[in-house]
């Protein structure tokens, strides 16, 4: 059944003047005083995670510069606020300089930074030019396809709404068409091929409205401002990543301020009025922080003052985010995380506009969710270079959603469906990572994942009768053991090579997995890489619980015996950093899916098109009998940060297609063909110190239409619902997708106080483009329409930190 939450963000809101208040800030004098801002934070070898002393931390350009201590911790005092690159260099490593670090006078700047040990120069510092490290994966076990991104790009590029997901939409082979969720597209992969962690151990769906098996949904439940430098992957990942055949989010939150009390006031359209505090836990600073946010729906605040959002049907949403470091201890070092959120939305018909038609008006629906998650992350040295990590984590989500009917015949509206939802995962993490020698690194470990799901479905159609579509109460365990290493043959050579295992006891599915990367470095500016993955996934829950009745009354329960879909990843990449500050990276890869969920029966049905939307294919009796496979080719041309602008441009032309049971060969549904992005942004300094600035960033994103399955008028009359054309599975195409964002924002220091401002305004979709969201099936009005996605739409956010 249908739980959409399209109406969230499909009509511009109506309130825009209000939003004009805000401006008010902007109004605050400009003292002529130039004022700085502290960069502190440790440097570690890369491989071993050790502090290192004696590493010498400059600012380019100037006369800026410290050593860090016996701990591997630095601390740069009056660097000016703007964006400003660090460079880091030390005996026997590898020099990097970071770009893009921007600085405020409301808060200080923590910068952790890992640096690689050469293997032959271990009595000098080496003379090479320092590498820019901007996109490069953080986890030292990292091959292709993979990169870095900081959230401080969340909130800088247009059209981003807050949200991290949405951000890797601009990266090379990663499309996002559909305005009204977050959901990702990775090499025509669906969205449900997408793995989710944070602090080193899965979690479930991190978005608010999130439904059993869906890896996004229409508002992100992440606070940025709790998160750190992450890395996303999109195909062959390490070993130490599984149950994933598409991207791998690993996200990590960064500690709060250990040496001072910092606050945050934020509001956003999407994200929400936003409070958050950090500093030292201990009155003797020894090195201990907390960090809490919390966020309240900016579309319920604003109901709640009387401004109208142009719809009856208002998002309601909350989220509590945390995390507490502890200082080093003889146990080791400890940290506890978590984050919490709450959402629900009503659509009553008698309110919705009788026109949409997305909207009906002989329905109301009533849903709501929840997400909880807990966890403890310890990390203690084991010699000299080597350490044990574990983590220890809980998780809860629910949901629940009720549908009731008006029916020509009935004064009175009919209950017409339910589903309940109630997901519990306690979850293991450990391994452990040992340091050879400056050649070879080793880390092996297991992911032990206890998956509690109590689900129940029902559903009539004017029929006296339920028909039971789930009922489960039960757990199940999924096990994953891992070894991976990497050996670097010269300071040009460098393999990574693993294992990864899964055993499903639900169903006692099992696969071994090989992993493994090669790389080398042409000179200091050039780099190849070769990859190969074979990653194995389970089929999202409501697939494997869906049960259809048959004639005799009992259940065909034949989804629960499902394997996992698999693929095999070849990567082939190339690096160039051509010019400083510039770079160029192309990758050419061919992903062989096999063992997909189709039906027994001939039909172009395959579970691979399913998973971008809040529902999954109602299909019973799978086998794994599907293949497919997508192809393509990747560029990123991105120009980093330097005198005032940068540039991000990504393409990608790709073919993505499957064979069901009848052995034909068709388009994915996500086979979008090509995909281009180009985000630019310009930056200006304000008064005579120049340390406030105005800016203005760009996002142009194109994209080949999607494919979808015609809908049977004729069978959806005489069922009063949608039915599909199952005859002709993917044979139309939506028009190509195209939009264009402009955001303007400022930038002000104060000259007087520890206290700095950003406020944007982001113009979405400016040239109001009608993206077509979905072809749909209206019952009331009895015909096939089209609903568009988000016209134009202007979005806010204020931040001030002090």
């Amino acid at each position: 059944m249908l739980f959409n939450l399209f109406a969230l963000i499909r009509k511009p809101a109506r309130f825009m003047p209000a939003w004009l208040l805000i401006c008010s800030f902007a109004t605050l004098r400009l003292h002529a005083q130039h004022h700085t801002q502290t960069v502190k934070g440790t440097v570690v070898d890369k491989a071993s995670e050790k502090p290192l002393a004696g590493v010498s931390v400059t600012v380019a350009g100037m006369t800026i510069g410290v050593t860090t201590d016996s701990t591997g911790n630095y601390t740069l005092a009056n660097v000016p606020v703007g964006r400003q690159r660090i460079s880091f260099s030390s005996v026997g490593y590898k020099p990097v300089s970071i770009p893009e670090v921007l600085v405020t006078v409301g808060k200080q700047v923590m910068l952790d930074v890992s640096l690689e040990e050469s293997i032959h120069a271990l009595n000098e510092v080496t003379v090479s030019a320092p590498r820019a490290r901007k996109g490069m994966a953080l986890n030292e076990f990292a091959g292709s396809s993979a990169r870095s991104f900081s959230m401080d790009e969340v909130t800088r590029y247009a059209g981003g709404r807050n949200d991290p997901a949405r951000l890797a939409s601009n990266f090379a082979g990663v499309s996002s068409t559909n305005d009204s969720r977050n959901d990702i597209v990775v090499r025509g992969n669906s969205p449900a091929a997408v793995l989710w962690r944070m602090e080193g151990i899965p979690i479930p769906n991190p978005n608010h409205f999130s439904t059993l098996g869906t890896t996004g949904g229409p508002v992100s439940a992440l606070n940025t401002n709790a998160l750190k430098n992450s890395d996303f992957y999109t195909g062959a990942f390490p070993a130490e990543y599984g149950n994933a055949s598409g991207a791998v989010f690993d996200l990590s939150l960064r500690p709060g301020n250990k040496d001072k009390v910092e606050k945050t006031l934020q509001l956003n359209a999407f994200s929400g009025l936003e409070a958050m505090i950090e500093g030292p836990l201990s009155k003797n600073k020894n090195g201990s922080s907390f960090l809490i946010g919390y966020r309240y729906s900016f579309a319920q605040l604003a109901q709640s003052v009387g401004l109208s959002f142009g719809t009856e049907a208002v998002p309601k949403y909350q989220d509590l985010i945390f995390h507490l470091n502890f200082a080093h201890s003889k146990l080791g070092k400890f940290g506890v995380f978590g984050m919490g959120g709450t959402s629900n939305i009503d659509f009553i018909g008698a309110d919705l506009d009788s026109t949409d038609m997305f909207a009906n008006k002989d329905e109301d629906t009533y849903f709501k969710s929840r997400i909880g998650i807990i966890g403890v992350k310890h990390t203690i040295d084991v010699g000299r270079n080597s350490y044990i990590r574990s983590v220890l984590s809980y998780s809860y989500t629910s949901n629940e959603g009720d549908i009731y009917k008006y029916y020509d015949s009935l004064q009175e509206r009919q209950y017409h469906a339910h589903q309940e939802t109630a997901n519990t995962g306690l979850r293991f993490s450990t391994y452990m990572n040992a340091k050879l020698n400056a050649r070879f690194t080793m880390r092996g470990g297991f992911l032990a994942e206890q998956n509690g799901l109590d689900t129940y479905q029902r559903t009539r159609d004017g029929r006296p009768d339920w028909e039971v579509i789930r009922d489960y109460d039960g757990s199940s365990w999924l096990l994953q053991p891992y070894v991976q290493g990497k050996y670097r043959f010269t300071e040009k050579l460098s393999l990574n090579a693993g294992l990864h295992g899964m055993y499903y006891t639900f169903n006692e599915s099992s696969a071994v997995e090989p992993r493994a990367s090669l790389s080398y470095a042409l000179d200091n500016t050039k780099t190849v890489t070769a990859s190969y993955g074979l990653h194995s996934q389970l089929q999202p829950q409501p697939v494997y619980l869906y049960q259809q009745q048959l004639p005799d009354g009992s259940f065909d329960q034949g989804n629960r015996d499902l394997g996992f879909t698999k693929a095999h990843h070849y990567i082939l990449g190339y690096d160039w950093a051509f010019a400083k500050d510039w770079r160029l990276k192309a990758e050419v890869y061919y992903q062989d899916i096999f063992d997909a969920p189709v039906e027994r029966t001939a039909s172009g049905f395959s579970i691979l098109n399913s998973g971008a939307d809040y529902t999954f294919p109602e299909k019973a009796g799978l086998v794994n009998n599907g293949t497919g496979f997508n192809r393509g080719v990747e560029l990123t041309l991105e120009k980093f940060f330097s005198k005032g602008y940068y540039l991000l441009t990504t393409a990608s032309l790709f073919d993505s297609k499957y064979k069901g049971s009848d052995g034909i060969e068709r388009n994915s549904t996500f086979n979008n063909n090509n995909v281009l992005n180009v985000l630019a942004g310009k930056e200006w300094k304000l008064g005579n110190s120049g340390r406030n600035m105005f800016t203005v960033d760009i996002k142009m994103a194109y994209s080949g239409g999607r494919y979808y399955t015609p809908i049977d008028l004729a069978a959806s009359d005489r069922a009063g619902t949608e039915k599909l054309d199952e005859t002709r599975y993917n044979t139309e195409q939506f028009d190509a997708y195209f939009r264009l964002d402009t955001r303007f924002g400022f930038r002000l220091n104060s000259g007087k106080r520890r206290l700095s401002q950003t406020f944007y305004l982001d113009l979405q979709n400016v040239t109001n483009r009608d993206n077509v969201f979905i072809r749909r099936y209206n019952p009331v009005q009895k015909q096939v329409g089209t609903v568009n996605q988000i016209g134009f739409f202007p979005d806010i956010m204020y931040k001030i930190q002090w």
